[in-house]
């Protein structure tokens, strides 16, 4: 049984700053729980304003919560046998809830809940609100306990706020996109694009309006340039920057629609014939397995998964996430590019054929002329998720796994594992292939090919076609520097730039 929380809400009827309802989001599958306690009704203190004032916060969080993909059960019982039902019903395996100091009655309700989760094998995880000590020896100390508690950062639910849906169509939706960007979003658009957490706001998420031509290209250049001088002019010369560095990726845009222009054979063929037969283009009942696992989000290392699943649920994601899925299908599980091209079109809101296929090719090696860049998932995962929120976010099995070993759980101890609730080939897939094994094997097919003397002419011929030359195409400028991934620069962007930029 996958696992599952509820989110028993008591005094804390809101989604901001929410321990147990941030919990809840990273494991996956939520309920959120309130109860109408006949120790509370009946009690001495409770009137009907108090009542009143519940049910109407309670109408405005059921729709915010919703937002957020979960459901509010309301019930009125007593809190065990209200516990007990959904359990039979839902059959969720953490409760999640803040610690309450409240009066006798929700005293003696804790420690009955306590037994029962307990006894059903349900794991409780209470979070704290305010600055109330549990179990406190001594007030020593203890105002600076509170600041302490009161100055740490508020837990942040944003991240789950973000669109799970694909975006608003039309011609209206694509100039509400462009103008929001050009006004405030794209002010930090050259960082912003690398991480899937900052990229969703920081992109300017009008490839689907590009594709589907509900915005001109014109239009959208145009706009930028104005942009460009107005910041200028204001004297908002790292905002014009920021802007123009997008400005130059759109003449990249119609580049690599080029090529398809140029070469339409490349939607189905190696742009190197010579990469022929280098790959099976019909799988193996191997290939399948590694496929499968590629495609459900399952391979066992957890930026992959994350960004697979993420994709797949959104329609969207950041170039360098992009990119790397493609090279760890290409090199990694040693993939045609024709068959991993073909989901991922199917994924993608903004997929543009010329654009798409010469990334995969270039993202899987077959260009003949570019540079073979292979990610590693792991250093992916540290450097663009450096706090795990992404990963947790649409991994929710790996929840509670501790963040230094978020981005290899495979390496967690079989105690580590039971104490993060994550058994490695159990709750969570054990790596599919083995990294050093898998890119030592795909790096000597492939130097080995490229050095061979006719791919060497044929190389030749393929530059002298279709890459892009000083005094043509502008060049993009590179604005920080960029580790390596494998071998040296390319005369070309790295990233996939439809799914890259925009």
């Amino acid at each position: 049984m996958g696992k599952k929380s509820l989110i028993w809400l008591k005094r804390d009827l809101r989604v901001r700053d929410h321990g147990p309802l941030a919990a809840g989001l990273a494991l996956g599958r939520a309920t959120a729980l309130f109860i109408f306690e006949p120790a509370w009704l009946q009690s001495p203190e409770c009137a009907p304003q108090h009542v009143a004032f519940v049910r109407d916060c309670l109408t405005e969080l059921k729709v915010n919560l919703r937002l957020l993909g979960i459901d509010l059960v309301v019930r009125e019982g007593e809190a065990t046998e209200v516990l007990h039902q959904l359990l039979a019903e839902q059959r969720f395996t953490h409760l999640l809830s803040h610690e309450e100091t409240g009066s006798s009655w929700s005293y003696e309700r804790d420690i009955a809940v306590g037994h029962w989760c307990k006894a059903q094998a349900i794991e409780w995880r209470e979070y704290t609100q305010t600055g109330v000590v549990r179990r406190l020896k001594t007030r020593l100390g203890w105002a600076k306990r509170w600041a302490a508690r009161m100055d740490a950062p508020q837990i942040n639910t944003a991240f789950s706020l973000a669109p799970v849906t694909t975006q608003a169509a039309g011609e209206q939706a694509a100039w509400v996109v462009l103008r929001s960007f050009l006004a405030g979003r794209g002010s930090n658009y050259r960082r912003a694009m690398s991480s899937p957490i900052s990229a969703q706001e920081g992109c300017s998420r009008l490839s689907p309006h590009l594709t589907f031509g509900t915005i001109s290209m014109r239009s959208v250049h145009q706009a930028t340039e104005a942009a460009i001088q107005e910041y200028l002019a204001m004297g908002e010369r790292n905002f014009a920057y920021a802007l123009r560095g997008f400005s130059g990726r759109l003449r990249w845009h119609c580049h690599f629609m080029q090529k398809l222009e140029d070469e339409p054979a490349i939607e189905f063929q190696n742009f190197s014939r010579s990469s022929d037969g280098l790959r099976r283009e019909v799988y193996d009942e191997e290939d399948s397995r590694r496929f499968k696992a590629w495609c459900a989000g399952k391979t066992g290392y957890p930026m992959v998964d994350a960004c697979m699943r993420s994709l797949v649920a959104t329609g969207w994601l950041n170039f360098r996430m992009r990119a790397m899925l493609v090279s760890f299908a290409s090199y990694h599980l040693w993939l045609h590019w024709r068959q991993t091209g073909v989901f991922l079109a199917r994924q993608f809101l903004d997929f543009e054929p010329g654009i798409h296929w010469s990334q995969m090719q270039m993202q899987s090696g077959t260009t003949g002329i570019n540079t073979l860049r292979i990610y590693s998932p792991t250093k992916q995962a540290k450097d663009q998720d450096p706090g795990g929120i992404f990963i947790r976010q649409w991994c929710p099995e790996l929840a509670f796994v501790p963040l230094p070993l978020l981005a290899e759980p495979w390496k967690m101890t079989l105690l580590e594992q039971e104490e993060a609730s994550c058994i490695i080939d159990q709750d969570y897939p054990a790596p599919v292939v083995e990294e050093k094994v898998a890119l030592k094997f795909a790096k000597d097919q492939l130097y080995g090919l490229r050095k061979t003397a006719a791919a060497k002419e044929e190389s030749e011929m393929i530059q002298n076609k279709h890459s892009s030359r000083k005094g043509g195409l502008p060049q993009i400028r590179k604005t920080t520097k960029t580790k390596k991934t494998t071998g040296s620069a390319s005369s070309e962007p790295m990233s996939s730039i439809q799914e890259a930029l925009f």
